[in-house]
């Protein structure tokens, strides 16, 4: 019996380690993606983790980033974590949430586009996919920006995106397209941090 006993409670601790590993393992965006998609569910204890999760999540990564929004991710981060208690009684509606998360991918987004600019050009040259999956996180949260920011902002992403792309190749090209895109890329961040 006492053999069982201990089995089982090693069991338990395999679980709790390898969900906690697997938290560690997603990313804050993912994390907060979950934290929304439970609170249109009613999962209060679902929504307080991932909400926990995803702030410390952010918290670490806007301290270990070298970009220009690090102090407004710590700032979010806080609002984040405001929302826990409203979630674990229940009274936090998803729309409020999904306005804070949309602003955090925004910032999430501009401040990793922002640290691989602060390394020139060997920051963007061979990362047009880690680029445009920045791209993307802004993109998807500029719905709560308002009509002339969100216009702007769709113009100028729609011109990143094409510069981007041109960033995977070598020699002349490849330069010619960092320029592009160092400017256009420039002006989003500058629009994220100023609109947020």
């Amino acid at each position: 019996m006492k053999n069982y006993i201990l089995s089982l409670a090693t069991v338990f601790c395999l679980f709790a380690f390898i969900s906690g590993a697997s938290a560690q393992g997603l990313s804050v965006e993912s994390l907060l993606d979950k934290a929304v998609s439970l609170s249109q569910k009613g999962d209060k204890t679902g929504v307080v983790e991932a909400l926990t999760q995803g702030s410390a999540a952010l918290e670490k990564e806007a301290s270990t980033s070298g970009g220009d929004l690090k102090s407004k991710l710590l700032g979010k981060a806080g609002d984040l974590k405001s929302l826990i208690p409203l979630a674990s009684t229940g009274k936090l509606s998803s729309g409020v949430l999904g306005k804070a998360v949309s602003a955090v991918k925004m910032l999430l987004g501009a401040n990793r586009i922002s640290s691989l600019l602060g390394k020139g050009d060997s920051g963007l040259l061979g990362n047009a996919a880690s680029l445009t999956s920045n791209l993307g996180l802004i993109k998807a949260g500029s719905s709560i920006l308002g009509a002339s920011s969100q216009s702007k902002l769709g113009g100028l992403l729609g011109e990143a995106t094409k510069s981007v792309t041109g960033l995977n190749k070598g020699g002349v090209a490849g330069k010619v397209a960092a320029a592009a895109a160092t400017k256009q890329l420039g002006s989003i961040v500058k629009l994220v941090g100023s609109a947020l």
